[in-house]
């Protein structure tokens, strides 16, 4: 699994695969349990507190559902249980600190006025049958063995596959579950920054999608992968599997059901490992050859509601351009994220803007202005490295418009 850089807390996390016993596994599982119910009593005491708040009569105190108070609730709630006392104190004040964060990014959003559809969600009762597990264990909460197994709080004993090594002290692991029953272990350590030659050399990049990547180079360009068009027709089988398969309301599932199903979740798993192989190895390429890098800061959520949907989510530009960035982090190179507005109407060349948008039909770029013609996404690559400042060959004295880039790196 890849490493995943914080340039700004100076961390990085390296997972692996977690190789368990009965034993450890149904002691997981009953930790998860506990956590678990930790999280939702939590949500309960909120939403109590909102209750409360909005029919208070008048005088009375305002009630808070604070992080401080959700240690002393869990406190007495461990005190009042033996059950809860069974289980490691480190995973469930570490759940209560995963609510208070949820809680407050929503509330934040809330307050800053935020649209319904961009705010974070209030967190949520976790339901036994649906959520996967997920535990989080401070430094105080497990161990490293010389032997390579991993010792979790309250005696757990996994082994991860240790695929590589870690190159520091870990300061905290996080234990889960994906959607397959595949468990991993994900570890927290100090980032390290793999200083690669200076090239001298700049690249812009303009997102799409008949091409994933247009840069200013054409050996850099990156070509729509489709691994999900080559997947449709076996997921296409599942599907109809599932659906002959599927049980009435109310009765459980059989075994043929779940076999389709967990086949469905593993080929969805496989076309998103595939997406991200292909964008983290062409990232690491252009990264490789160029010490400054203009990247369009493009958010292709609006593509789900057009036409265009379907092909948008199979290039994962997202993931994509999140590679890109972390590579950049990685190995300390200036990557800068262009603002997308009007990209695809400015003239590399002169900076002249179109006075209409171009269709998306229209794949030639042609300026009124200096009589420049090139085509539509080369154009726009160009223009990253024009409003990043730095203007590419025959840009004479182009002049950057819009929002100043943001430093991503």
């Amino acid at each position: 699994m890849p490493a995943t850089t914080d340039q700004d807390a100076g961390c990085a996390r390296y997972t692996y695969r977690l190789r368990m016993s009965a034993t450890a596994y149904r002691a997981l599982l009953e930790e998860w349990g506990r956590c678990r119910w930790v999280w939702n009593q939590c949500v309960a005491e909120s939403r109590d507190a909102h209750r409360w708040n909005k029919t208070r009569p008048e005088g009375a105190d305002k009630r808070t559902c604070g992080p401080g108070q959700l240690d002393r609730m869990l406190t007495g709630w461990r005190s009042s249980k033996a059950w809860l006392r069974k289980g490691a104190s480190v995973p469930q004040q570490q759940a209560v600190r995963d609510f208070a964060k949820s809680r407050a990014k929503a509330q934040k959003d809330i307050k800053a006025g935020l649209p319904v559809r961009r705010r974070a969600g209030m967190p949520r009762f976790k339901k036994k049958d649906l959520a996967n597990p997920t535990l989080n264990y401070t430094r105080r909460g497990f161990r490293l063995h010389g032997d390579g197994r991993l010792v979790l709080a309250g005696g757990i004993a996994v082994r991860p596959v240790w695929s590589r090594d870690l190159p520091a002290e870990p300061s905290s692991v996080r234990v889960y579950r994906d959607g397959l029953g595949h468990w991993y272990c994900s570890f927290v350590v100090p980032a390290q920054v793999e200083a690669l030659p200076a090239t001298g050399k700049a690249i812009g990049i303009d997102w799409g999608v008949r091409e994933t990547a247009t840069t200013t180079s054409g050996a850099h360009d990156l070509p729509h992968s489709e691994h999900g068009r080559k997947a449709a027709a076996r997921l296409a089988r599942y599907q109809r599997m599932m659906a002959r398969r599927r049980p009435p309301k109310g009765r459980s599932a059989s075994a043929g059901y779940r076999k389709a199903k967990r086949q469905t979740a593993k080929l969805h798993k496989k076309v998103a490992r595939q997406r991200q192989d292909t964008g983290r190895k062409w990232a690491k390429r252009v990264v490789r050859d160029h010490d400054r890098v203009a990247v369009e800061d493009f958010r292709p959520k609006f593509l789900a509601r057009t036409t265009m949907a379907r092909k948008a989510a199979d290039a994962a530009i997202g993931a994509v351009k999140a590679a890109l960035v972390e590579m950049g982090r990685k190995h300390g190179r200036d990557v800068r994220l262009v603002h997308p507005a009007h990209t695809t109407m400015d003239c590399a060349q002169c900076g002249a803007r179109a006075k209409h948008a171009l269709p998306l039909s229209e794949r030639t770029y042609a300026c009124t202005a200096c009589g420049a013609v090139s085509p539509r996404d080369k154009n726009s690559a160009r223009v990253m490295l024009v409003r990043a400042g730095w203007n590419p060959d025959g840009a004479e004295g182009a002049r950057p418009r819009g929002a100043p880039p943001r430093a991503a790196a």
